[in-house]
């Protein structure tokens, strides 16, 4: 087998890596049997698998690569720091400058601490809120896919083996824009809730005074209020979901496009708080966040340059623009391709959201697999869509051509009742299932 060959490379990460992958996103059961194995790099919003085939990428790794991939400016500010050495035993000057820059634009913050990654801050944030408020429970919302790996959010999953029963009933559950739901939750257990945690905004627009709702229910029962901004943040706006909605939480966790595909995360928050993870003052300690690679001087310089670009480039508008584009085109290739029963776009510009669904409207793997495959086999690959810097309308127009002769694909299909039968592997499944 040559090295140039995708399933060489497929195979030996097999071999060593549960799954095959570090991501259960980016596992064999998340995309077609024709998907390219493994990826040897990216330009743009474009990306090459070893066998050097091209396609237009809409996923962007996991919605962390918002200017493009290999984005010049950023790797230059990488470039500078690499030299100098990434990690010292003691603060480095650009830890103290991100810091400070989170603060300014980000609502919430008055002091930051730093992390590598979405999980590591949204399970800081629990932790924080449950040693100010003295309560253990945790109320997280039924709508969010995904808070943390750790076993307060995984406990409440259908993937909860290896989870203590103890963990697992402390975490809560209400239902987004259903303020009924979360004052039940507090009436039944009354002074034990520390937080509620969830993504202000996502796919699902919050109804009017819902946000304001929660956080008044929150300090009405001495609770805190959490928005994870993993996704939203830097995307919707700025400031994140919470500037774009208006609503000040409590705390708050980043990650994901705030650096540009580098790792670095950060837990913001009001400074009473944020400061109980400190070493100052005459207090029980809270071993809040510690982690050898937080300090990392060149992500941190990847974090500050991304941010400056957003801020500096309009890139926000960029990105909502482009999302509409792609919105907008996908309709009309559903419309185009006679399917457009089959196809469900939604979501906000800056983060569409489609699904392939049957005909009683409910998600469907057959389709979204068929869907996958045809695509795939046009060079495009979009499990899922964020607009990006590096997309643009030619991007868009080109790749809607080779969507709608995929669309056509699946009608021609449904019409020989024959949708299994296109589909040329396995069917896709969903990430949180109980069995493989």
């Amino acid at each position: 087998m040559s090295v140039h060959d995708n399933k060489f490379y497929a195979q030996r990460a097999k071999r060593y890596i549960p799954g095959g992958a570090h991501t259960y996103s980016k596992g064999d059961d998340q995309f077609s049997s024709n998907a390219p194995d493994v990826i040897t790099r990216g330009e743009g919003c474009y990306i090459w698998d070893a066998e050097d085939n091209k396609f237009t990428d809409f996923a962007l790794s996991l919605g962390t690569v918002v200017l493009g991939h290999a984005y010049e400016p950023v790797l230059d500010s990488v470039r500078a720091e690499l030299v100098k050495g990434v990690n010292f035993v003691r603060p480095s000057i650009i830890e103290g400058e991100l810091a400070e820059l989170l603060c300014d634009i980000i609502p919430c913050a008055e002091m930051v601490k730093l992390a590598k990654h979405g999980s590591d801050v949204t399970t800081a944030s629990i932790k924080l809120a449950r040693a100010y408020t003295g309560k253990e429970r945790v109320v997280r919302c039924s709508a969010d896919a995904f808070n943390a790996v750790h076993d307060w959010f995984i406990g409440s999953t259908v993937v909860d083996r290896g989870v203590p029963k103890a963990v697992k009933d402390l975490t809560l559950q209400f239902e987004y824009n259903n303020i009924e739901s979360l004052s039940a939750l507090f009436s039944k257990y009354p002074g034990e809730i520390a937080c509620v945690i969830f993504e202000p905004i996502s796919f699902i627009e919050p109804q009017a005074g819902f946000l304001q709702a929660v956080k008044d229910l929150c300090e009405a029962n001495g609770a805190l209020l959490i928005f994870d901004e993993v996704v939203s943040g830097f995307r919707f706006s700025l400031g994140g979901g919470q500037e774009y909605c208006g609503v000040t939480p409590h705390l708050a966790a980043f990650g994901k496009a705030m650096a540009n595909g580098f790792s670095v995360s950060a837990l913001a928050g009001r400074k009473d708080i944020m400061q109980l993870g400190g070493i100052e003052g005459e207090q029980e300690r809270v071993f809040l966040l510690s982690t050898t690679h937080g300090g990392e001087t060149h992500s941190i310089a990847a974090a500050i340059k991304t941010i400056n670009t957003i801020r500096e480039h309009n890139i926000i508008e960029h990105i909502w623009n482009i999302g509409g584009l792609i919105k907008s085109g996908l309709s009309k290739a559903a419309e185009d391709a006679g399917i457009s029963d089959l196809v469900s776009v939604g979501g906000y510009d800056c983060k569409p959201a489609f699904s392939l669904v049957d005909v009683m409207g409910k998600p469907c793997m057959v389709t979204r697999t068929l869907f996958l495959q045809e695509t795939i086999k046009r060079g495009i690959l979009m499990p899922y869509i964020v607009p990006s810097f590096s997309h643009n309308a030619q991007v868009i127009d080109q790749s809607m051509e080779k969507i709608t002769e995929a669309f056509c694909v699946i009608e021609k299909a449904r019409k020989e009742n024959n949708m299994a039968g296109y589909v040329e592997g396995d069917v896709v499944k969903p990430v949180f299932r109980k069995f493989n």
